[in-house]
């Protein structure tokens, strides 16, 4: 049985592992220092919502508050332009081995684009402006 979750831009698909995420928020991100270790994956039913903040940078905000950067170890052509990516997996889990898709906007028609791995998720947090 396939049932849909929208959860604050993302909109998944809990039983096929799959995921679309529009980065709705268009004001720059903030600046951030790392807070513990980075982690390999993070659970997807416990993402809120994500901001693309450059063509390697994503922004993982999780139930709770926490946030998780992803950093590609290479730039993803077209990811902050597009600003909404795909991801697809068979668990729980978003994981640095996984890859994700740019998607395209095409006369209203979403395509996928490039395909981009993902590096480890790092614990942030906000730097307090002075």
């Amino acid at each position: 049985m396939n049932k849909a979750l929208i959860l604050f831009g993302i909109v998944a698909t809990a039983s096929s592992g799959f995921a679309v995420a529009y980065a709705r928020d268009k004001v720059p991100a903030p600046e951030v220092r790392a807070v513990g270790k980075p982690v390999s994956c993070v659970t997807t039913y416990q993402i809120r919502s994500t901001k693309v903040v450059d063509d390697r940078t994503i922004d993982f905000k999780m139930a709770g508050g926490k946030t998780y950067r992803n950093r590609m170890d290479y730039s993803c052509p077209g990811l902050k332009f597009e600003d909404k990516f795909l991801y697809k997996t068979s668990t729980s889990q978003l994981c640095s081995v996984d890859i994700i898709h740019v998607l395209h906007n095409y006369g209203g028609r979403l395509e996928q684009g490039a395909g981009c791995g993902l590096g480890k998720f790092q614990p942030v947090e906000k730097v307090a402006s002075r």
